[in-house]
């Protein structure tokens, strides 16, 4: 239901566009991000309306954004820093019940993920 593509390498300073091709469109969808060790976090969401938040920690460099035309929902990095070096997952749910704004939701689907590296 959910496939990304876009990761890759990157030396710091670069940027990356991550693409999420979905099945259906869902009431929040989001990207997701993981290092080995750590727990999976939020980095940005997008509500079906278009209202979306970010994590403190890309704002201001991240961009998420959806094409309804395609299915898709985009994520824009740049200014990319190797700590922003992971799996990024993209992430969809229908639960009207919590808000889309709410940056440690669950979600029920998740996609296989994509690898990005940052050199420093």
């Amino acid at each position: 239901q959910l496939m990304e593509s876009g990761g890759g390498s990157v030396q710091a300073g670069g940027s990356l566009r991550l693409s999420c091709k979905y099945t259906y469109d869902s009431f929040c969808m989001g990207w997701w991000r993981q290092v080995p060790g750590k727990e999976r976090e939020a980095v940005a969401h997008i509500q079906e309306t278009g209202r979306t938040i970010y994590a403190d920690s890309v704002s201001g460099r991240f961009t998420i954004g959806k094409d309804k035309a395609v299915n898709t929902v985009f994520l824009q990095m740049n200014s990319l820093e190797p700590e922003d070096g992971a799996i990024y997952y993209c992430r969809a749910d229908g639960d009207y019940g919590v808000p889309c704004s709410n940056l440690l939701r669950h979600f029920r689907f998740t996609g296989r993920g994509t690898q990005v590296n940052v050199s420093s």
